[in-house]
């Protein structure tokens, strides 16, 4: 379980995953934890932003769908809850159903937007600490974990964002999320501040946040990162090449052929079960 690995004090390092066949992907590549990013969602699920345009049913039936192919631990995005605390109170209880070992819960207003893009705004701190405490109360497992994020940074600064992480741990967060800081030195003030609570860092190309390797940010302190778009972006640049070796009559292009894809999706248990009816 995902509250094991962090207790023995291993660092996790989670690829975003989008849909069943990238977390297989993932997984088979040798993952440990798998993170359910919200933009990926929204971008294979609907072709849009990451801006609240999925709904709670859509993202908790994505939750069941990739934790029913994989066997390590996901760690699930859940935005603001999807609103008010009867709303958090619903999410917990769906995605805990639905497989999750962990959920992310944020401080911005409704509709949200992706942490790296602009007008974010933030709810009153304290209107997101009894959102965090419903959630606590809700889960049934205590190894469920409560991711708690503050995109209080960009428009607030760090001081505030740091205020808000604190109030978040003692209503009663598993795991703390300051969204988008913008230096190493942030980073590092980030985890001196709270060295007995995991902080999670959000490496993402062309946002806030420097790009740091997973070791250094091991060093500062972080207890897990994710790469919410790593794997989204190279889906959609392998797409693109692959398309246009394909337009240049490149059918036999070096891409997964249906034999590969087979063994991915796991066709060998269909086949198997073809088998047993036939005797």
């Amino acid at each position: 379980m995902l509250k094991s690995i962090l207790k023995a004090g291993n660092f996790i390092s989670a690829p975003g995953v989008f849909d069943p066949l990238s977390a297989r992907v993932a997984e088979q590549a040798g993952a440990d934890v798998l993170y359910m990013t919200g933009y990926g969602v929204a971008a294979s699920l609907l072709g849009r932003p990451d801006a609240a345009l999925a709904s709670y049913r859509e993202m908790v039936d994505r939750v069941r769908s990739i934790a029913e192919v994989t066997n390590v631990p996901l760690i699930a995005d859940a935005d603001t809850g999807f609103g008010g605390l009867a709303n958090v109170q619903q999410t917990v209880r769906g995605y805990e159903s639905a497989g999750a070992d962990a959920i992310q819960l944020e401080d911005q207003e409704y509709p949200k937007r992706c942490g790296h893009t602009r007008n974010r705004k933030v709810i009153p701190a304290d209107d997101m600490a009894r959102k965090i405490e419903v959630a606590t109360r809700t889960r049934l497992d205590e190894n469920f974990l409560i991711i708690a994020r503050t995109d209080a940074r960009t428009e607030h600064g760090l001081e505030e964002a740091l205020r808000r992480a604190a109030l978040y741990r003692d209503a009663g967060a598993d795991v703390l999320f300051v969204e988008s800081p913008e230096s190493e030195q942030e980073m590092r003030q980030i985890c001196s501040s709270f060295p007995d609570t995991p902080n999670l860092a959000n490496m993402v190309g062309g946002g806030r946040t420097p790009l740091l390797p997973d070791e250094t940010l091991r060093e500062i302190g972080y207890a897990i990162v994710i790469h919410p778009i790593y794997l989204l972006g190279a889906a959609v640049e392998g797409m693109r090449q692959a398309y246009a070796a394909l337009l240049n009559g490149a059918e036999s292009a070096s891409v997964a052929d249906l034999s590969e894809l087979n063994s991915l999706v796991d066709f060998e248990s269909v086949w198997a079960l073809d088998e047993e009816e036939k005797t």
